[in-house]
């Protein structure tokens, strides 16, 4: 389960980086409109254009690193 390292990214990123989570049982339609295949699915967004994808679970610092490189 990548809750954790998730929570903990978040409080390393923000508010430099805005992250957010998608219930992807209960907005289906939002998951779809990304093509979100698998769980956990993580996606960075600049300027409302996707800009990067990873699926798959990572820990607090791929997280970190993996946003960083991208932003």
């Amino acid at each position: 389960m990548m809750a954790p390292a998730y929570a903990q990214a978040v409080a390393k990123l923000e508010p430099r980086v805005r992250l957010a989570k998608l219930n992807t049982e209960q907005k289906q339609g939002i998951a779809a409109q990304f093509n979100i295949r698998s769980i956990p699915t993580l996606i960075i967004f600049k300027a409302g254009h996707e800009i990067a994808r990873n699926a798959g679970a990572m820990n607090t610092a791929d997280i970190v690193r993996w946003v960083n490189s991208h932003i």
